[in-house]
């Protein structure tokens, strides 16, 4: 292994040696710097000692490059300068930069050997190596960093510590040396614990140091395997504190409880028993004991606990493990639940789940797997405990069967659904099929003989057995005649109670394959008698009668709104034939009054949908007025999902709802008004003044365009209608008189002074101020010397002039600032001088001054491009139109457009070109240049809107100088007209 350093940068190279004698380089690593390194030094293979430029030693780990240890060594006052750097033999006359390097050198004294580092201070030498594996622990232990020597020590167990010096010979030797060690550091510990334990009187704080360390002792004895240790040294020890032992108790639960700790000390589980029995942790008492090795348990000590705090679970595992007993623990829980059972009381628990995993797939409970030599011999053990006549201990006046009894009053479906289950299990089980039948006899004889069950444990039964008999390979034989009693007991007229439960039993039993069972004809009817009409809608739905269906869902109070969503699934559902959509269909047609009455918005969905055609017919036979109000108002109703233009409603209907809105709802009139359609305007204006609705009648005159009648509506209302009519004809300047004269009468000034004044402050906007000062001066009332009643009036007036005429002035100003400034940017832009990008034509690519034709000119464009006059020609880049030759930009044209040349020619032809040039000295621009000067306008960049475009200029070729011709620019922006004369100079 080679190391070398390049700036703040380690390389580890491992090298090769090969036959040659060559060396290869087969690895290599990196190890990055964030201090100035000064010295790099192998201590041994796998430990490197740097030495950064403050003194600082860093220990790095060749293998994962990290940093074990960091140490600073400023007291070895470490020796720099060699004499090569000071050059004592020339007199010290060295150069700065190599005097500079001198002050951190330390070449020649440090200095490693034997993996030892030596380092050359000015007053002494100090010796620097690893400690071992022992010292490393030792030094730990010394601080009394019990806890990190513990976790080192594991490192070295497992062989993740880094550096390890001192360990030797194969993995099993050196694992048994450091178990030795923290062995003797975990005795240590609990003595120290013990030792340094708080004062005595406090519990809590006692209670937390021992929490602190117990878990650690524990947790290292159970990785070393040593439980061995724990149990007898370690438990001694915590047991003379009382404290102590308790929580040590605690910390092996969730061992125990992760199977991590199968078995104890019979001393130490009766100590934890009874620590648990004395915080009253019942439950963490008995998920610690299924946990548990049987034979590290005191059984009779457990059963003892289990039935003195009815820790079933316990006790049956107890009894199933350690006895090979399955059916104690099963009369010992009868015993139990028999007596509350009896007394009608109803309970709750698992006492079903033994029965069941043990009746299954042999599994023990609650955990684990039956021996498979007894899975047979349990099985019949609990199938003969079922079918017993009698209990062992019963008394003379009990039932027969009592433990099937019992299971079924316990919980009814949960039996029969572990005996489906074993059944199952069983079926090539030539003495269980046996059985099967055996159980099923005694079931229909407790059940059915008995009144002491309830409808739904009843039907549970007859479900269970519907199941059963439905299986190919079934050996069951129940008589017929069972099932027409249960249909009868379900069906029952005479007995109303418990009517949802006693349909629902009996769906489930048809729907479970017993319906195999009934006479169908019979069924229905004592459904219908019964009214069952979920039964009613499985049996028509197995008939493809799904119009009956429909009868159903109205006769079923519970389920009627669901009608709906029904019809509309059948009509619009694949999956039916045609006749089964036109029957469903005729039937909705002929309850469609029973729908309107149920749900009239889900009826007008469904007509809207399905029944277009037949609106008209609909309403014609309903007779209710206030039924068919409510059904045109769901259905004229805009909503989502229903498509109004596809409803095809004649005016005469919608003038009909409107109709009964203005008898059953009159003050939604006016907001109906504004959102309905096909409405005739004659009709409905007839409508609403029959019914003396009038801002109605007003807004539909209004609508018509008879704004002088709305006026005269309103004048008959409230004055405040009055000025929401004139606001909405605010156009119409005729009407504003009547309206101030109406507000202004002398005996409702005081009252409507706020409304004159708004009338007022409208009607200036579109009236001349003099002439409403004229219309009221005008007036006899006012013309006697009465004009201090409304000289607040005509004070408002004048101080709304004065706020327009200062608001117009401000407004004045500020555009025309904006015009001048667009002006100034405009006549800047296209008075610059235009630049040629080049010296020769962008079509021949020959320089212009190499072509004499007299006829022709030199064409550049503000784009910068130049051209041949005729060249351009040839590209038909030029047009005469109006006796004025027109040019456009072949280059920028034929990149911009994509090529199309010949359709920017012809808008070139019809003057709707966008960059334009003309000869001559013409002292206007035609339409052609003005859009060209448009175009100019919108590509400027300002706050203004007015633009500067790009625009060509065209000379002749002359001896001297060149100069363009003379332009003058007119645009148009925002509504002002303005000219601009310019000359152009090129610059060339």
């Amino acid at each position: 292994m080679l190391a070398f350093c390049r700036g703040d940068v380690v390389h580890f190279l491992l090298v090769k040696r090969d036959d040659t004698g060559a060396i290869h380089v087969t690895k290599q690593k990196q190890l990055h710097l964030h201090y100035d390194l000064i010295n790099f030094t192998w201590i041994n293979s796998r430990t490197a000692v740097l030495l950064d430029s403050v003194e600082k030693l860093h220990v790095i780990d060749r293998q994962t490059q990290e940093e074990l240890e960091t140490i600073e060594i400023p007291e070895v006052q470490l020796v720099y300068n060699s004499s090569h750097f000071k050059s004592l033999a020339t007199g010290g006359n060295v150069s700065e930069a190599l005097a500079l390097v001198g002050e951190k050198a330390c070449y020649q004294s440090i200095s490693s050997c034997g993996g030892q580092i030596f380092y050359l201070g000015t007053k002494s030498v100090h010796v620097m190596t690893l400690r071992s594996w022992r010292e490393r622990i030792d030094h730990l232990l010394k601080q009394e960093r019990l806890t990190d020597a513990l976790a080192l020590a594991w490192s070295f167990y497992e062989g993740k510590a880094k550096a390890v010096v001192g360990l030797s010979g194969d993995t099993s030797k050196r694992k048994a040396v450091i178990a030795d060690r923290m062995v003797e550091i975990l005795l240590h510990y609990a003595d120290r614990t013990l030792k340094k334990c708080p004062d005595q009187g406090k519990i809590q704080v006692m209670e937390q140091h021992f929490q602190d360390v117990v878990p650690v002792i524990v947790d290292y004895c159970l990785l070393l395997q040593r439980t061995d240790l724990l149990f007898n040294q370690i438990y001694d020890k915590m047991s003379e504190n009382s404290v102590a032992k308790g929580i040590f108790l605690e910390c092996l639960e969730p061992y125990i409880l992760s199977d991590k700790l199968m078995g104890m000390t019979a001393q130490v589980m009766k100590d934890l028993l009874l620590h648990f029995q004395d915080k009253n942790r019942l439950e963490n008492m008995e998920a610690c004991i299924v946990h548990m090795d049987i034979t590290s348990l005191d059984i009779q000590q457990v059963v003892l606990l289990c039935w003195e705090n009815h820790l079933y679970d316990a006790m049956i595992y107890v009894y199933n493990s350690g006895m090979n007993d399955f059916i104690s623990p099963m009369e010992k829980l009868f015993k139990v639940i028999a007596p509350p059972l009896n007394a009608g009381k109803s309970l709750t628990g698992t006492v079903l789940l033994p029965l069941k995993d043990c009746c299954l797939a042999g599994r023990a409970y609650p955990l684990g797997d039956i021996p498979e030599d007894l899975v047979p011999l349990v099985k019949n053990q609990i199938f003969e405990f079922l079918i017993r006549l009698h209990s062992t201990e019963g008394s003379v006046d009990e039932e027969v069967y009592p433990h099937i009894r019992t299971l079924l009053h316990f919980d009814t479906r949960e039996f029969l659904n572990v005996l489906a289950l074993t059944f199952e299990d069983f079926k090539n089980d030539k003495q269980a099929v046996e059985y099967q039948q055996r159980i099923v006899d005694i079931l229909l004889k407790v059940m059915v003989e008995n009144s002491d069950f309830t409808p739904s444990q009843v039907g549970c039964l007859f479900t269970f057995l519907a199941r059963q008999l439905a299986k190919p390979n079934n050996t069951l034989f129940v008589n017929r005649t069972l099932f027409d009693q249960v249909l009868e007991f379900l069906c029952s007229p005479d007995d109303d109670s418990r009517h949802s439960e006693r349909q629902q039993v009996l769906l489930e039993l048809l729907q479970a394959g017993g319906i195999v069972q009934f006479e169908e004809s019979r069924l229905i009817q004592m459904a219908e008698k019964a009214e069952f009409y979920q039964i009613c809608e499985f049996m028509y739905e197995r008939e493809l009668r799904y119009d009956k269906i429909i009868d159903c869902y109205l006769r079923d109070p519970v389920r009627k709104e669901e009608v709906f969503n029904y019809i509309h699934n059948i009509l619009s559902m694949p999956g039916y034939s045609a006749e089964e959509k036109q029957a469903v269909w005729k039937k909705a047609l002929e309850h469609i009054e029973e729908l309107l009455l149920l749900s009239p918005c889900k009826a007008a969905d469904l007509v809207a949908i399905h029944f277009t055609e037949q609106i008209e017919s609909i309403i014609a036979n309903l007779q209710d007025q206030f039924l068919l109000f409510q059904f045109l108002r769901s259905l004229l109703d805009p909503r989502e999902g229903i498509n109004q233009d596809l409803l095809h409603l004649p005016p005469h209907i919608t003038e009909q709802f409107i109709e009964l809105l203005c008898q059953h709802s009159p003050d939604h009139v006016l907001e109906t008004l504004k959102v309905l359609e096909y409405c005739r305007l004659e009709e409905t204006i007839q409508i609403t003044q029959k019914h003396q609705l009038h801002e109605a009648s007003s807004y539909l005159l209004e609508k018509k365009g008879d704004i002088h009648g709305a006026f005269r509506v309103m004048l008959e209302v409230q004055y405040s209608g009055i000025l929401n009519v004139a606001v909405l004809s605010e156009v119409l300047s005729a009407l504003w008189f009547p309206l101030l004269e109406a507000m202004m009468s002398p005996q409702k000034l005081s009252a409507l002074k706020s409304l004159t004044m708004q009338v007022l402050n409208n009607m200036a906007a579109f009236i001349a101020l003099p002439s409403i000062l004229q219309r009221i001066l005008q007036d006899p009332v006012y013309g006697k010397g009465k004009l201090g009643e409304i000289q607040g009036l005509v004070l408002g007036m004048l101080d709304t002039f004065n706020y327009e005429q200062t608001l117009l002035e401000t407004t004045t100003n500020l555009l025309n600032h904006d015009l001048h400034w667009s002006l100034c940017n405009l006549r800047a832009s296209v008075t610059r001088g235009l630049t040629p990008k080049q010296d020769y034509c962008c079509i021949c690519l020959q320089q212009y001054k190499r072509r004499q034709e007299s006829a022709d000119e030199i064409i550049v464009f503000s784009c910068g491009h130049l051209y041949h006059s005729l060249c351009l020609l040839s590209k038909e880049c030029g047009a005469v139109s109006k006796d004025v030759m027109r040019w456009m930009c072949y280059k920028c044209n034929s990149s911009n457009k994509g090529g199309k040349l010949s359709e920017n020619f012809s808008e070139l032809k019809k003057g709707s070109g966008t960059s334009l040039a003309q000869t001559g000295s013409e002292s206007a621009l035609d339409p052609q240049q003005i859009q060209a000067f448009d175009q100019l306008c919108r590509l400027n960049r300002g706050t203004s809107r007015v633009r500067t475009a790009c625009y060509p200029v065209s000379f002749k070729l002359g001896k001297g100088t060149m100069q363009a011709a003379r332009q003058d620019v007119r645009a148009d922006s925002t509504g002002f007209g303005f000219a601009v004369g310019f000359h152009s100079v090129l610059a060339l």
